[in-house]
């Protein structure tokens, strides 16, 4: 259970940073006029502070020590939304390696109940991956076209943006 407990505390710093990381984005998009990326950036900034929560959850009721990671300042610039999904995407890859890495070391150990949370988490990250790559491709093909940009934009503001994108269970 100790290798498994390092890897859980060592995995809080992705949630962490990346729940920083999308209100730096957040932030950046809220001060071009995009509304809608923004909001969701803010939803998806709280959702990975969700994420800490429940791992940090199972490790207190698993009666093991939580060790909360220091957070380094995000980026808070980028040259497109194009770039700021292409690192949001980079982001859930990271993430995903991460859990898969845990998920692997919990099955050698025989610790049914971490599999068992990291079952969600295996399926979150389907969802994230999934989202994250229709978002690059759609703002691919909006190029450089503002109008384009707009619509998709109001489209994540009406909550719609994401309607389609199958990666995993529903859960929202």
């Amino acid at each position: 259970m100790q290798e498994l407990t390092r890897e859980i505390n060592n995995h809080l710093s992705f949630e962490f940073q990346a729940s920083h990381t999308y209100l730096a984005m957040s932030i950046w998009l809220r001060e071009r006029d995009l509304a809608g990326f923004s909001s969701y950036m803010q939803i998806k900034s709280q959702e990975e502070r969700g994420h800490a929560d429940r791992l940090i959850a199972y490790l207190v009721d698993c009666d093991e020590q939580v060790e909360l990671p220091s957070v380094e300042a995000p980026q808070r610039s980028w040259t497109s939304s194009q770039t700021l999904f292409d690192d949001v995407y980079e982001m859930e890859q990271a993430v995903t390696a991460s859990i898969n890495r845990i998920y692997s070391i919990a099955e050698k150990a025989g610790q049914r109940s971490a599999t068992a949370l990291l079952d969600w988490f295996v399926a979150e990250q389907l969802q994230e991956e999934a989202e994250a790559r229709f978002v690059r491709k759609r703002l691919r093909l909006a190029g450089e076209n503002s109008a384009a940009l707009l619509l998709l934009d109001q489209q994540f503001l009406d909550g719609t943006a994401l309607s389609t994108v199958k990666g995993g269970p529903e859960k929202r």
